[in-house]
């Protein structure tokens, strides 16, 4: 078995996500079609976060691992595949990897940003939320900066049905709300993200800038107990303005 990692990028607007579904189209689903069409050959593609529908991608990570040598140089395969790949998607790198790589299994933490505008735009209206009402910056970055560390995000989740006994534990290393110019960013780095942790984290966040949640209040979410005064999942942020920054490994 020959084995590969991939670095891409994506424009999820238009994907039912990355994870491969028998009845809807999926970036997983598009990068196996290509890499058959290639190898001709069973393969195994695996990415490194099952981002969900309608989010982006600038750095996701994929092994691709072929059940045959193959005769193809790296850089062979990086132009066939964008060659054949959809517009939405491209192969930033491709690099030979040891046999047990494993994208998701061995990946240490990912990191998300979320785009956040403060006006309409015209042109990046697929890659960001616009937020039409004043936002005090401040109180988000006072908020997020309470978000690092190993935590409860019970109120921040949904029920994966794929899932039900996972933890709401997740250690997450960093946090931070910036601003320049029209674009407010809300980062964040964790060792994995529980569903829709991200966007409820965001659309929180967002409500604490709009005076409608205290910094208390949302110290308190971050302890694991709901608050039944707090739609949290109400306030889910659009799939639109998020994407898969990085994978460390």
């Amino acid at each position: 078995m020959q084995t590969y990692r991939l670095t891409l990028e994506y424009d999820g607007s238009r994907y039912s996500g990355w994870q491969d579904q028998t009845n809807a189209r999926t970036v997983q689903g598009e990068l196996k079609r290509v890499v058959e069409e290639i190898f001709h050959a069973e393969v195994d593609v695996q990415g490194a976060g099952r981002t969900d529908a309608g989010v982006h991608a600038v750095g996701q990570v994929a092994h691709l691992k072929i059940h045959k040598p193959a005769k193809l140089h790296p850089q062979q395969i990086l132009r066939q595949l964008n060659d054949l790949l959809p517009a939405s998607i491209a192969v930033l790198d491709v690099s030979e990897a040891p046999p047990r790589f494993h994208a998701r299994h061995d990946a240490k933490s990912r990191a998300y940003f979320y785009q956040i505008s403060t006006r309409k735009a015209a042109l990046s209206k697929r890659f960001v939320w616009w937020i039409k009402e004043t936002l005090d910056v401040g109180r988000m970055q006072e908020a997020a900066a309470l978000i690092p560390g190993r935590r409860d995000f019970t109120a921040f989740r949904a029920v994966d049905p794929s899932k039900p006994h996972d933890s709401n534990i997740v250690v997450v290393d960093s946090a931070e709300v910036s601003q320049d110019d029209n674009l407010i960013v809300f980062r964040i780095e964790a060792s994995h993200f529980l569903w829709k942790m991200v966007r409820r984290l965001t659309g929180t966040l967002v409500k604490v800038g709009l005076g409608e949640v205290t910094v208390e209040e949302f110290r308190a979410l971050l302890t694991g107990r709901k608050n039944p005064k707090l739609d949290v999942a109400a306030w889910t942020a659009p799939a639109s303005g998020l994407f898969l920054e990085g994978v460390r490994y």
